[in-house]
């Protein structure tokens, strides 16, 4: 029986060779093929490397990873063993490595979190085969994603948003420089590439409140020029951002310093 599927799988293989010109590549059929495998979570499982295991496997967010050349983080005793032979999404970004934390329920994960699961699928998209799917949360016995996976996408779409978002807020606020001494205390200041954003102008540091928060944090601000809303008000126009309802001067410190030592 085993010899009569490789003749038909060797006939297929000279079959679309011929109708192909000689542009057929056997390596992109298998490896197409691969990646259309569906595998149970209990067939998944066999894939830890162990001696006499199958492979070496695991899965994000429902895709399976071929994970051999990484053996030595993945495999018995790897750092990343417990990722082996299931799909474990969840402690992706939980750092969970109990048994109720290996799983792939991403259920009430942030959108921020959910966009770490997404940078480590594209991980292994880049540095591994991509073997199939596994058959159960996120796609079905069809291969079909399911509404798991929908609303996984959707979480990640979200958190792509709030990313840009946050670059958007980090280069009109800047984070300060920051440092604390057991003599002195804390001291920000401002520069021109503090919070890793090169720029023309150095700020003034400002406590920044997010709407809704009592916790703030120290950002640089823009002492002159239009504000970032390109208000005509003519009393701000020439202030920047320093009269934002959000900004908060600190107490203490000259308010067009550059640098504030905070109080205890």
């Amino acid at each position: 029986m085993l010899r009569g599927a490789l003749a038909a799988v060797g006939l297929g293989l000279a079959a679309a060779w011929l109708l192909g010109d000689g542009g057929f590549d056997p390596r992109t059929w298998f490896l197409s093929s691969s990646r259309n495998r569906l595998l149970r979570p209990g067939e998944l499982s066999r894939y830890t490397g162990m001696p006499g295991s199958a492979g070496l496997y695991l899965a994000v967010l429902g895709r399976v990873f071929d994970v051999q050349r990484g053996h030595r983080h993945y495999g018995p005793g790897g750092a990343y063993s417990s990722f082996s032979g299931k799909d474990a999404s969840r402690a992706f970004v939980t750092g969970d490595f109990t048994e109720a934390g290996l799983v792939d329920d991403v259920s009430g994960l942030s959108p921020s979190e959910m966009l770490t699961i997404q940078n480590w699928l594209s991980f292994y998209n880049k540095n591994y085969i991509l073997v199939g799917k596994v058959i159960g949360r996120f796609y079905d016995e069809h291969g079909a994603p399911t509404r798991a996976l929908k609303q996984a996408e959707a979480d990640i779409e979200e958190g792509l948003k709030l990313k840009a978002e946050g670059d958007e807020m980090k280069k009109q606020f800047p984070p300060c420089n920051s440092e604390w001494s057991s003599t002195s205390g804390s001291r920000v200041w401002c520069s021109k590439e503090s919070g890793g954003v090169k720029r023309e102008w150095t700020g003034v540091p400002r406590q920044l409140y997010k709407p809704g928060s009592r916790s703030s944090q120290c950002v640089c601000v823009r002492t002159t020029g239009l504000p970032s809303a390109q208000s005509d008000s003519g009393k701000h126009r020439t202030r920047s951002d320093l009269d934002s309802p959000n900004l908060q001067e600190y107490e203490g410190c000259h308010p067009l310093a550059d640098w504030c030592v905070l109080k205890a």
